[in-house]
């Protein structure tokens, strides 16, 4: 194996800030109209109060996160700020990246329009076309009254070695140029505001919570949430029996607008078992009985869950450092995204407590192909970790059905 150019130096040289912009945290009065007869009845006034709080202590509106060091091998870093809602209205909270600048050069400058260059694109080459990478996440897209909390939160990393040597090497040099540069500048003149290597603007709103919103997250179902589902009567249940099975909720982000909910049933439960070649016929023949509509479980829907994690959701290659799976929200980077782990025969892992319901002793299959002799299976490795890996097709594992269930029946 041809020895490979590591870099070690630390660059003491991009500070990132994070701001969060036009985020309401004061009380403001609703007017909700209830159940109105008429405009001359009285209208009921709801107190709004939003509270951001990291490590604890209640922040302002602009949230600064600041690095003073970033380099190739560094400790991920992470930040998260709790946004909890003390009023006795619910809200809908949502984030945007407003602009992005990378260095100086103007083509690593983006300001979001919304037509040309949108804040999901800028997003996501953040995660993914530098050689370090910026991933958010919100972990729900709501917050109810009276002390229900989402989480905002943001990971910053930068693998040591990435198979990428040459754009280490450069984005290196780029960023000791800028650096030195803006010195300079602030030599010529002391009252120069010397800039952030990297700066990141983020709006981070929120607005009242609308049964009406058809964009609007689907409260009763949340990621992972367990639902009793009676596969033959078609309905929710409430007391497990051969035909009524946990299962979990496995939409990231169910909306009002949906009228299905996408159920993965507990791996923990007895499948029938069978090598991927069969995959097909031994899932019919567990579904034959079922009312309810099923699908096949597929590599996409296990990356999208465990994406969600960005701090310890991983790729896994050998010889090449560990990496965040990131954002695969924007266009086709999921595929990209495997074909990553498939070219150098690599594998995903994620944390068992985080995401306990698609943990399991015993592997089950999905119906996604890793090449031509083996396909995509999960199994728990240790008492923290559960893989998503390649295996060989004429290996016996789990068959575990997808259930699409009208949420009139939930």
């Amino acid at each position: 194996m041809k020895q490979k150019h590591r870099l070690y130096w630390r660059l003491n040289l991009v500070s990132i800030f994070f701001i969060v912009l036009s985020f309401i945290s004061v009380t403001l009065a609703w007017f909700a109209y209830s159940g109105l007869s008429n405009v001359s009845t009285d209208v009921d006034v709801k107190a709004w109060y939003i509270m951001l709080e990291k490590n604890g202590e209640e922040i302002s509106n602009d949230i600064v996160i600041s690095l003073s060091e970033i380099y190739p091998g560094m400790e991920t870093l992470d930040e998260v700020v709790k946004i909890k809602n003390l009023g006795d209205s619910d809200a809908k909270i949502n984030y945007s990246i407003v602009s992005a600048r990378i260095l100086g050069d103007p083509k690593d400058n983006y300001v979001v329009n919304k037509s040309s260059v949108t804040s999901e694109y800028v997003e996501d080459l953040l995660s993914h076309d530098y050689p370090f990478h910026i991933n958010i996440n919100l972990s729900k897209n709501y917050v109810l009254a009276k002390g229900d909390e989402s989480k905002f939160e943001v990971s910053v990393s930068w693998p040591l070695d990435s198979d990428h040597d040459a754009l280490d090497s450069f984005w290196g040099n780029e960023a000791y140029k800028f650096q030195q540069s803006e010195a300079n500048r602030k030599g010529a003149n002391e009252n120069y505001q010397i800039r952030p290597s990297i700066q990141v603007v983020i709006s981070v709103t929120a607005e009242q919570y609308m049964e009406e919103d058809d964009d609007a997250s689907d409260t009763r179902f949340n990621l992972g949430d367990t639902v009793l589902f009676d596969v033959v009567d078609n309905k929710i249940c409430t007391e497990i029996s051969p035909t009524c099975i946990t299962t979990f909720v496995a939409d990231v982000n169910n909306k009002l607008s949906e009228s299905t909910v996408t159920l993965i049933p507990s791996p923990k439960n007895t499948y029938l078992s069978g090598t991927w070649n069969n995959y097909n016929s031994i899932l019919s023949t567990i579904t034959n009985e079922w009312t309810v509509e099923t699908r096949a479980l597929y590599v996409e829907d296990v990356l999208r869950i465990i994406s969600s994690d960005v701090m310890k959701s991983l790729l896994i290659r050998e010889n090449l450092s560990d990496g965040i799976i990131g954002n695969l929200r924007y266009g086709d980077r999921i595929d990209l995204e495997l074909e990553k782990a498939t070219s150098y025969n690599g594998h995903y892992t994620f944390i068992n407590h985080t995401f306990n319901y698609l943990s399991s002793n015993i592997c089950y299959w999905t119906n996604s192909k890793y090449n031509e002799s083996s396909s995509f299976a999960i199994k728990r490795v240790d008492e923290e970790h559960t893989k998503v890996y390649g295996l060989a097709n004429n290996t016996s594992c789990n068959i575990i059905p997808v259930i699409l269930a009208d949420k009139i029946n939930l």
